[in-house]
């Protein structure tokens, strides 16, 4: 059903994507799928990396380590942004065409009183609603 899943994430947070990464490894095995772990900066120093370069490596290395230690097909793509506030959903979803991306699995944050009014937005629901794939939301 679905062979290339997409996973954004945040190698400074990764300690709190455990349910996120945990669910598109299953789903990774279960469907034979390759899993492509994402990620979107900026090009000057972030808690992760100094620049892109370092980040690309990192995220490569944490790649192979779950596609090893997993027994499935991982890869890593890391996308520079100038402004990643305002060009992240754009950037993913270039990630998800340029990747031949059936699904997402990404997490979410509990919605709370910002979003009842709307002043915060959510990267899953912009996703979805631009995208005709589909998205896996982990709370």
């Amino acid at each position: 059903m679905y062979q290339n899943i997409l996973v954004p994430v945040d190698l400074a947070h990764l300690d709190r994507m455990a349910k996120t990464l945990n669910t598109a490894i299953d789903m990774a095995k279960h469907y034979g799928a390759r899993l492509c772990y994402v990620t979107v900066t900026n090009s000057t120093p972030g808690a992760a990396a100094h620049n892109p370069k370092e980040l690309a490596d990192k995220l490569k290395e944490f790649a192979d380590e779950q596609g090893k230690s997993h027994g499935i097909q991982t890869y890593a793509k890391v996308l520079e942004s100038v402004d990643t506030a305002v060009e992240l959903d754009d950037k993913l979803l270039g990630a998800i065409k340029d990747t031949s991306t059936d699904l997402v699995v990404m997490a979410s944050h509990s919605p709370g009183i910002g979003d009842a009014l709307h002043l915060l937005r959510s990267n899953a629901a912009e996703i979805v609603k631009h995208s005709n794939i589909s998205v896996f939301v982990v709370r």
